[in-house]
């Protein structure tokens, strides 16, 4: 019954905006840490960003440090990803996934389905 959904991807210009949600259902999100990843064809996975159950440590990719935002809303069992900047190479299948507390993403437990983004001009 556990369940992530991810949703806020589509189809964005180079240097426009996207906000993506997951939200958990099931389960309350804040005794997780949350990490988002992404997946471009012919591509292996990688890890996007991460954020700690309480909030207060946050990771992120080389690729995307000043473009992406992490953050959390407990009251809304929501994890956000607000990216800026957007570029071409941004473009993948976007996955969420819950960690164990501490972890900060080095472990994950459950994923949620995925939402697209594509970044052209």
């Amino acid at each position: 019954q556990l369940q992530l959904v991810e949703s806020g991807g589509g189809l964005v210009q180079p240097g426009g905006s996207l906000r993506l949600s997951c939200a958990a259902s099931g389960f309350t999100l804040d005794y997780y840490g949350i990490g988002w990843f992404r997946q471009a064809p012919g591509k292996e996975r990688e890890g996007v960003s991460c954020i700690s159950s309480s909030g207060r440590r946050t990771t992120y990719a080389d690729s995307v440090k000043g473009r992406f935002t992490i953050s959390r809303d407990n009251a809304k069992n929501t994890v956000y990803l607000q990216m800026n900047s957007l570029k071409p190479e941004d473009t993948a299948v976007y996955y969420c996934a819950t960690a164990p507390y501490g972890s900060m993403c080095r472990a994950t437990i459950s994923w949620g389905q995925g939402t697209q983004v594509t970044v052209s001009s």
